[in-house]
Formats: structure tokens, C-alpha cells, sequence
């Protein structure tokens, strides 16, 4: 498999390549991934670093991408080196690593576009020059409705539809962090405090409203970013309400969805599955997030999860007051999400992306080479 984003930094491509390539190894199943990565960093077994990642604007975000000279010399090699019956890519229009294995490999090559991006003036300037590598691809995955309407849009074809997934027994287990949730209410947030479109900024006017006539209430927020600048945007009576908890390990994030009451999702667009929901469902948190088509889709159409118009903090105050004074209506949420997310369960999803592989690969002896 083929990850284009920097394995150091955390992200929603990063998490599902990890996991999948988890999930296929305990199928019994030999998986070898290849990704931007520091050398001096520790990686797990089946990673090969492929050098440092530059920062890049892409899709409303900020990736992390690896593609020049170095990084296709060592995706050449691992892809000769490696004899894989198939090869699997990862948003193979970002100019990263997924892109260069296409161009230098032959035989089966099966792609995921994670991307819900319509309108990509870059994906349209470099389509000419992406054909050459995406002709190549025999099987695509996309990883929700939004995804697969991207990859039609700007290059034909179709997808098959199979989802993120979610190790469910990880968070369903987990138990709080010490001491939450406690008593006057607790909103949760998780996502990359510094990027617009996650909508923290939403959700910290939202809890200002709260806040005011609630005054138990807490707002526990974790992820990567500014946490004195985010702070700096409560207000100051309000503030010492406020839990910065930073970037937290894979333990921790589970005991995170455990330590709340109603977790947040106040994305703005730009999502095209939400992982945090699933992460989310699985550890049975309530849920209040923006309606957004792909949330929308994850939470069943609001029976697993209370949604809001995206932007609108009195809205999403509204929502979370109903959930905070209503026990009852949190555990039946709770339950649903919990048995909707079954589906999203990894062992569930790997299997189908074996039936993608074995849809594509010509025979059991066939070879990924590289092209002449």
C-alpha cells in the first residue's frame, strides 16, 4: 500500500492506511506500506519510509507530501524489490507518493480516493498529466458517496463504495480519563484545533452561549494546533472551563470519547466520511455534528446522532442543550450509533477491499514490476 501523507502527523488517510493494513495482516495476509516519514522516527514493521514530507495546501487543508527525485528513487525500488501481487494507492491525484507508484509500476494496482473535492481547480489543471498513472489503476475503492462523486466528476469511470473503518473493540472498552466526566456537563471536540474547516471555532461560540447559563459545564477539546491562541477565543470568563489537552495517543483518544457527554463534530465542509464519528460511535458517545451529506450518511440520517446546519453556533447550543438535559435521548443515540458502526468494524471492512484485490488480480502468481 501506498500512504501520500506524512505517517508522522496525524490525519484521516494516515489512520485508515494504518488500520487497514492492521486489519489485512491479522487476515493473514503479507502487507508492506510505504510513506512519507522521518528516517530517525520509529515506525511499525511493515512501514518504508520514503523521506521527509513538505507541507502543501490541499482540499481546504494543510498535507504533507512527499514527490521528487528521493522519494520516486526509493517507491521504485520498494515497488521492484517487493514483487507484490497487487498494489494498493491511496488519493492517487495528490502529487505525492501514490501518484509516482503509479507511474513506475505495471500489473494489478487498486486505488482509494478519500478526497470529496468537485470543484479542484488542481485536479483539473494536472489532469492531463495525471492520465498516464491513473489509466493504470484496474480497481477503485471510494471511501463514501462524496468521494465517489469527486472521481466521476473529474475522471470517469466509477468506484466501488466501501467505507473508513473503526476497530471497534479499541473504543468500546476504553474507560474514561480520570476524573471525567463529572458533574454541570462536559462537550467534547477532537480534530486539528488550527484548520478552519474542523470548526472549533463554531463549537467555542457555541459553548460561550452555553457556558453563560450552564455553569457547571466544560468543554474538553483535544488534537493538534495553538492551544494558547485557542483559548484566547473563549471568553475570559469562560476559559478556565476550557480543557486543551493537546495531541493524545491512540489509548488515550479512545478514553476521550468516554470522558464526555456529548461529543462535537462542528466541521464546516470538506468532509467526505468523518472518522471521528465512528470513533465516536464506537465508544457509544453521543453525538451532535454538522449536517453534512457524508455525516449525514454515517449517523443514518440523524437516528444515530443529533445534527445541525453547518456554521451555526446557536444551532449547534441548541442541539447540545437538548442532549445535556435529556439522559434518556443520549442513551437511545447512544445505542443506535453503537449498532450502526458494526458495519464500519475493520475485520468487516478489510475483507471487502480483498474482494476489490482479487476482482483485479489475474491469477495467484501475478507481480506488481516496474515499468521500463
Amino acid at each position: 500500500m501506498v500512504c501520500p501523507y506524512t505517517w508522522d502527523v496525524p490525519g484521516g488517510v494516515q489512520e485508515h492506511v494504518k488500520e487497514l493494513a492492521e486489519a489485512l495482516i491479522g487476515l493473514g495476509h503479507e502487507v508492506s506500506v510505504i510513506s512519507p516519514a522521518d528516517d530517525d522516527n520509529p515506525l511499525p514493521g511493515y512501514v518504508v519510509p520514503a523521506g521527509r514530507a513538505v507541507p502543501v495546501p490541499y482540499n481546504g487543508s494543510v498535507a504533507r507530501l512527499a514527490f521528487g527525485p528521493l522519494s520516486a528513487a526509493r517507491v521504485r525500488r520498494w515497488v521492484k524489490e517487493g514483487g507484490f501481487d497487487v498494489l494498493h494507492v491511496h488519493e492517487p491525484a495528490a502529487p505525492s507518493l501514490s501518484l509516482l507508484a503509479c507511474w513506475v509500476a505495471d500489473g494489478p494496482i487498486v486505488a482509494t480516493v478519500h478526497t470529496a473535492n468537485p470543484r479542484s481547480r488542481a485536479m483539473h489543471a494536472a489532469y492531463l498529466a495525471l492520465q498516464t498513472a491513473l489509466e493504470k489503476i484496474s480497481g477503485w475503492i471510494a471511501v463514501s458517496e462524496a468521494a465517489r462523486t469527486t472521481l466521476v466528476e473529474h475522471m470517469g469511470g466509477d468506484a466501488v463504495l466501501i467505507p473508513n473503518g473503526v476497530t471497534v473493540s479499541r473504543y468500546e472498552g476504553a474507560r474514561p480519563l480520570p476524573g471525567w466526566p463529572g458533574e454541570g456537563g462536559v462537550l467534547g471536540f477532537l480534530g486539528r484545533m488550527d484548520e478552519p474547516r474542523k470548526g472549533l471555532d463554531v463549537l467555542l461560540r457555541a459553548f460561550a452561549l452555553l457556558a453563560a447559563r450552564r455553569p457547571g459545564l466544560r468543554l474538553l477539546a483535544a488534537g493538534p494546533g495553538d492551544l494558547d491562541d485557542v483559548r484566547s477565543r473563549v471568553p475570559e470568563p469562560f476559559r478556565d472551563r476550557l480543557i486543551l489537552l493537546g495531541r493524545v495517543s491512540q489509548e488515550d483518544k479512545a478514553r476521550f470519547y468516554h470522558s464526555v457527554d456529548v461529543f462535537c463534530a462542528p466541521n464546516t465542509g470538506g468532509e467526505s466520511f468523518g472518522v471521528v464519528l465512528i470513533e465516536a460511535m464506537a465508544a457509544g458517545a453521543p453525538i451532535v455534528a454538522s449536517d453534512l451529506d457524508a455525516f449525514r450518511l454515517v449517523l443514518r440520517g440523524g437516528r444515530a446522532g443529533e445534527l445541525f446546519p453547518p456554521g451555526d453556533p446557536a444551532a449547534l447550543a441548541a442541539a447540545a442543550s437538548r442532549l445535556l438535559d435529556d439522559p434518556a435521548l443520549r442513551g437511545r443515540l447512544s445505542a443506535a450509533a453503537m449498532a450502526a458502526v458494526r458495519a464500519y468494524d475493520w475485520p468487516t471492512v478489510a475483507r471487502d477491499v480483498v474482494k476489490v484485490y482479487e476482482a483485479v488480480v489475474p491469477s495467484a502468481v501475478a507481480k506488481v514490476t516496474v515499468a521500463p
